[in-house]
């Protein structure tokens, strides 16, 4: 049963690339590259394995001439959309705007005289490309330092407000804010403040969250959060560790909260001595196999017969521990499994239960335009 009351705050949408964000689309989840952009093999290899990993958008830091022309190169060898991460030179925005880029990451207060900045807002125009705001409590203007005392969301916020009004000033709506801070309630109350101040789309985030474990959970309580109040629209979870994990967190978190489904939700028990399996290791595998699929799909993995029963009826593929162990297929109990035969039997039934589902919504998508063009 889906219990998910969260109410979106309405914000108006723009593009980045094919991709809508904010207004009614799908929050949109998305990492950014660690590679040399200059090595554009390694960065096109790593920006290929972040979209297999279900990512909508990624950002790729452009801090040269050099690195702009890099990714000219890049952009004609990927098709997710790419946002290029530009501080302080406004030349480099103006070359990878003629080079294709999807969103521009520039503060227009950090790139110098109104001359560049109009530049930068007529081409980001001219070429239909918005502008992402990104504010961070590590590099705030040397002026809110010394006001505030210490980064504060008051602080991060007047940071944010005076980049929009130079966008505002030049007539240019095509953008979104973001306010980062290491620090959770920071972060939260920074975001909570600027929601009901301005109508463009938030992209949320806990910065320098830590590694993969610390930083996932940080970031799973920050943006829980902070998407449990209805702000965000797009979100990137920041680790240090591989950008693939950052999505995996990333589309886990908004799972949990019943906002976006993709992949597997896997519900698998602690275990205990009553387990009739390893648990652990059944899962671990699983996980392991079934990381290419991204058509939603609920499975349960209990290792005995107190909770097993109740949460395998609840999913479309669920195995409870037993004597012997027992499968259900969409509620129904089906076949007897032995031990030795554990992965393979659940993945068996996985894969063949999305190919049901992939059918359907092609059968579904096929009625439609016949629909449409009647």
């Amino acid at each position: 049963m889906n219990v998910n009351q969260i109410k979106r705050r309405l914000s108006r949408q723009i593009h980045v690339g094919d991709v809508p964000v904010g207004g009614d689309a799908p929050i949109s989840v998305q990492s950014m590259t660690n590679t040399e952009t200059c090595d554009v093999t390694a960065t096109v290899e790593q920006i290929k394995a972040i979209q297999n990993a279900g990512a909508d958008i990624v950002r790729v830091s452009v801090p040269s001439m050099d690195a702009a022309e890099a990714f000219g190169k890049i952009k004609t060898q990927v098709s997710i959309p790419l946002v290029a991460d530009i501080h302080f030179d406004y030349k480099i925005a103006l070359r990878v705007a003629e080079l294709g880029v999807d969103c521009l990451r520039i503060n227009p207060g950090n790139i110098g005289r109104e001359d560049r900045v109009r530049a930068v807002v007529d081409s980001a125009r001219d070429h239909g490309i918005p502008i992402r705001i990104g504010v961070n409590a590590g590099s705030l203007e040397k002026d809110l330092q010394v006001k505030y005392g210490e980064p504060t969301p008051d602080a991060l916020v007047e940071s944010a407000l005076r980049h929009i009004d130079i966008l505002d000033r030049l007539d240019f709506q095509d953008f979104k804010v973001s306010l980062k801070a290491s620090e959770i309630f920071m972060t939260i109350e920074s975001y909570r403040k600027l929601a009901g101040q301005i109508e463009q789309p938030l992209h949320i985030g806990i910065t320098e969250a830590g590694g993969a474990r610390a930083g996932a959970v940080k970031s799973a309580i920050g943006l829980g959060m902070i998407l449990n109040q209805g702000i965000g629209d797009t979100i990137r979870v920041s680790l240090a560790a591989d950008p693939v994990e950052e999505i995996k967190v990333g589309f886990d978190i908004l799972k949990s909260l019943h906002i976006r489904s993709k992949g597997i939700n896997l519900i698998a028990c602690p275990s205990c001595s009553r387990q009739n399996f390893d648990v652990i290791s059944t899962v671990n595998e699983l996980e392991s196999r079934l990381e290419d699929i991204q058509e939603s799909i609920d499975v349960a993995v209990i290792g005995c017969v107190v909770n097993g029963p109740g949460e395998a009826k609840e999913v479309h593929v669920g195995l409870t521990g037993g004597s012997p162990n027992l499968m259900y297929i969409n509620g129904i109990p089906d076949h007897k499994i032995k031990n030795e035969q554990l992965v393979d039997e659940l993945e068996r039934a996985i894969r063949e239960e999305v190919a049901k589902k992939l059918e359907t919504n092609q059968s579904a998508a096929d009625s439609r335009k016949q629909i449409q063009a009647s």
